[in-house]
């Protein structure tokens, strides 16, 4: 199945470089509203560059992977589907609800499948945390926290303008990997509760190129609050881009008979941690599952796992055999409105109750894996 890239920004090459790990990723074009960024990774990797619009009207690409910044992730997918073609996109699915049921609409009409990341919840961490789970390691889940504190995204990244915008802040760009994860463990959302903050409301780039440049603020940066799901498990939750340090833990889930620590969800692998009732922490690492196996270096020089292009990799093997991708477009919808939610009851206050409840994702055991990996 060919693959036809457009927005070539930063993950781009993650993605470029997944045809390396998975055996059916074919990415044969790639096309950016800045064509000077087409053109570069276009001889980078040896693929021909296209704009836009001429990317969507090549008959030769079967599937669109939308890398764009989120206020054009409706646009684009649409207009895939408008061409024929199904799309995969980067997290989120729309900047907005509203955009992604008409998204689902359209994708209905043309019969076609839309999937979107984040796909990290398929790595070995996620998928040997709920394997303990359904085996009752720790009993019924009932409770639980997570939390995401960091000082924002102006001080590293070379283009942190959008991360302040709409569509953005610390749920949608980071907390949409933590709901997904929760969904992947625990099933859907039943409500949400929620209050923010805005510490600052306008920043200063101190990385390059752009040092200096001040940003306007125009979402939350610090979001609390409590999820509540149809299992009737409640988990609390504090996303801020205002702290500078801090010592709480990514994710933990309590049960009836026990509790357990996941790592940072935002990443393929890392050690659990889990306990019965009163006991020691027991370590269990996942470094040696499929997913799990160090496959590159970090900035800081650490050995990481990175199967980012797993999830588009698995919907291009459920187009082929008719299944339901498991980065589906109703998995991604619902934790579109969760976060949404998210933001609306902290405007007013009040409990927001879902309307979307997709099944959870088919579990991803090793025997899949190997048919997808090279």
């Amino acid at each position: 199945m060919n693959i036809g890239i457009i927005g070539c920004g930063n993950i781009s090459d993650t993605y470029f470089n997944s045809q390396n790990i998975f055996k059916n990723i074919k990415i044969i074009a790639c096309s950016d509203i800045i064509q000077d960024l087409a053109d570069k990774k276009s001889l980078e990797y040896n693929v021909k560059s296209y704009t836009v619009d001429e990317i969507l009207r090549n008959n030769e690409i079967d599937l669109i992977l939308n890398l764009t910044i989120p206020k054009s992730h409706k646009e684009i997918i649409i207009k895939s589907l408008e061409n024929g073609k199904h799309c995969f996109s980067e997290k989120p699915l729309a900047i907005n609800f509203k955009d992604g049921l008409e998204i689902k609409r359209i994708a209905k009409e043309k019969n076609l499948l839309v999937g979107c990341a984040p796909d990290t919840f398929l790595g070995a961490a996620g998928q040997k945390a709920r394997s303990l789970i359904e085996n009752n390691k720790i009993g019924k889940i009932v409770l639980g926290t997570f939390n995401i504190m960091s000082h924002g995204m102006e001080d590293w990244h070379p283009n942190p303008n959008f991360f302040f915008k709409p569509g953005a802040g610390p749920v949608f760009d980071l907390g949409v990997y933590y709901l997904t994860q929760l969904i992947n463990l625990n099933g859907p959302i039943r409500s949400v509760s929620a209050n923010s903050f805005t510490a600052l409301k306008e920043r200063i780039i101190t990385s390059k190129p752009k040092y200096g440049q001040k940003i306007t603020v125009e979402t939350p940066t610090t979001l609390m609050g409590t999820l509540d799901f149809h299992s009737d498990t409640k988990i609390q939750f504090f996303c801020s881009w205002d702290v500078w340090k801090h010592t709480h833990s990514n994710l933990e889930i309590y049960g009836l008979e026990g509790s357990m620590l996941l790592p940072d969800p935002n990443f393929f692998s890392g050690d659990i941690l889990i306990s019965s009732e009163n006991g020691n922490w027991d370590k269990i690492s996942n470094d040696e599952m499929l997913l799990g196996i160090p496959n590159m270096k970090d900035n800081q020089g650490n050995k990481i796992a990175n199967y980012r292009g797993i999830g588009l990799s698995d919907m291009v093997n459920s187009i082929i055999n008719n299944k339901i991708p498991r980065c589906s477009l109703n998995l991604s919808l619902h934790v579109l409105e969760a976060m949404e939610a998210i933001i609306e009851s902290s405007k007013s206050y009040s409990t927001f109750n879902l309307t979307t409840k997709p099944d959870k994702p088919v579990y991803l055991d090793d025997k899949e894996i190997v048919g997808l990996l090279k």
